[in-house]
């Protein structure tokens, strides 16, 4: 069996293009097909451990769920996790390769082009059709030159493409009509319809420029689809996810601080506590400070631990943290937040930076070495208060704890985390953890809230179904079909 094959690219980042594959699989999926997600280079610091002990990007990951298939590496073979404004840790099939800045990068990915297609062939032969989901800009000709990503794999794999342009940001005509005057005549050639995304209002008032783009394009018009308020319910693929306005709930009783810093990472963890009525995040940015009213102090995962934690220093948060715990609050470290805690960070080897050692916030008595060796696995076990949580880890380093302190958690078959000896100072390498309904439940309460009904895990299905019937009538999915090959 060889799959049919469709890819999808935009006029720009955060288009829709990765809740475009997620909504187009569940559809397909109810339609009868087996389905997979592929993608071929993704630049994200959200990601996801795999059933065959890798890593690939979150947004592969969602795609996955939506098609109902266990997550592979193939699905995302090349995976930049940026480390720095001008460099990124280079993932190939779920695995670390080095390092590489952005200038090294376009000169490596030539042969990285192998490794693509040989993921690509893995997944063909395995289902009915493949939805592959492009990065960026279809129109960033300055970059084609050894691409992987756009037309680079759209002609070496011959996958027809359909383009998606963002109507809510400006310029949807201008964009999709540019993009066909851009770029090459054999890339454009790939391009075979177009959808417009995100409109809000009358559909009538801009079916002229729908055939505007059709008459100027010759691309086959796949639809006008209108804004999904849902989407913000389903885990955001990067950072740019964290930008919004944050959800003010003036009842809530539990506020929860969480200080955004440059090299954030996993932060989907957040996303369950989002949807529960009593908790408030407060997103907490450099130059602003901690609310003295918050219960939690939640810092998340980072990508690179030392270079954030003297951001927070620099901006003095570390200052607010320590305020926080002597007026009785609880604080929370997950994974790089865990590490920020202890007494010292030392990366000798320069694993996410150059080489240093760094003094950490010292409220657990703990110290880290980051190493080489990445540690990908899913998880079960039973934390501190013997509640059962699943999850999984995902992070470089040994972080060595004092004889007698009390462990987070006890995971298939060894310890995990430590906990303050007053119970206010939690630090854990479990993502994953808001996820379990059973430990949102027991935090809730912890925190002076209440468990709630939420099963998180069956309304991110929900939220599928609802996209993937969104979907369904707005666009002409027969078309889709008919344009796969």
């Amino acid at each position: 069996m060889t799959a049919r094959v469709l890819m999808f690219q935009g006029t720009g980042s955060d288009v829709g293009k990765s809740l475009m594959v997620a909504g187009l699989a569940r559809a397909f999926v109810k339609r009868g097909l087996s389905v997979m997600p592929f993608k071929p280079q993704n630049m994200s610091n959200n990601a996801a451990v795999t059933a065959d002990g890798g890593e690939i990007g979150r947004a592969q990951a969602l795609q996955a769920r939506a098609a109902g298939v266990p997550l592979s590496v193939h699905m995302n073979p090349v995976l930049l996790k940026p480390q720095s404004e001008t460099g990124a840790q280079v993932v190939v099939q779920g695995k670390i390769v080095g390092n590489a800045k952005a200038a090294d990068y376009q000169h490596m990915k030539a042969g990285l082009l192998p490794r693509v297609l040989e993921s690509f062939e893995h997944l063909i032969q395995r289902a009915d059709l493949v939805l592959v989901e492009g990065a960026g800009s279809a129109s960033e000709i300055n970059l084609r030159a050894n691409d992987i990503a756009n037309m680079g794999f759209a002609r070496a794999a011959d996958a027809p493409v359909i383009l998606i342009g963002d109507i809510d940001r400006g310029g949807v005509i201008a964009s999709l009509v540019g993009t066909r005057t851009v770029l090459d005549p054999d890339d454009a050639a790939m391009i075979k319809g177009f959808i417009v995304n995100r409109f809000r209002g009358d559909p009538s008032l801009f079916s002229d420029g729908m055939r505007m783009i059709a008459e100027k394009t010759g691309w086959a018009s796949i639809g006008l689809l209108p804004h999904f308020s849902d989407a913000a319910k389903l885990p955001a693929e990067d950072a740019l996810g964290l930008s919004g306005p944050a959800q003010h709930k003036p009842g809530a009783k539990i506020r929860i601080a969480v200080p955004i810093l440059p090299h954030i990472s996993n932060f989907d963890d957040l996303d369950p506590l989002d949807m529960e009525p009593d908790v408030e995040l407060i997103r907490v940015r450099p130059g602003e400070t901690i609310p003295a009213d918050c219960t939690l102090v939640l810092l998340c995962g980072s990508k690179s631990t030392i270079a954030d934690l003297a951001v927070l220093k620099n901006a003095g948060l570390d200052i607010d943290i320590k305020a926080h715990v002597r007026r009785g609050g609880y604080v929370l470290g997950l994974c790089g937040g865990y590490q920020m805690l202890g007494k010292t960070i030392a990366d000798p080897d320069g694993i996410e930076g150059p080489p240093a050692t760094m003094e950490g916030l010292g409220l657990l008595d703990v110290t880290t070495v980051l190493t080489g060796d990445k540690r990908l696995v899913s998880v079960q076990g039973r934390s501190f208060d013997g509640v059962n949580l699943s999850g999984y880890e995902m992070h470089v380093g040994e972080t060595t704890s004092v004889t007698g302190n009390l462990p987070f958690s006890n995971i298939d078959g060894h310890t995990d985390g430590t906990i303050s000896p007053d119970g206010r100072i939690f630090g854990t390498y479990i993502h994953g953890l808001f996820a379990d309904d059973r430990q949102r439940g027991a935090w809730l309460e912890r925190l002076g809230g209440e468990s709630t009904e939420l099963n998180y895990e069956a309304q991110v299905d929900a939220v599928l179904d609802r996209l993937a019937a969104h979907m369904e009538y707005h666009l002409d999915l027969d078309r889709l079909l008919s344009i796969a090959r």
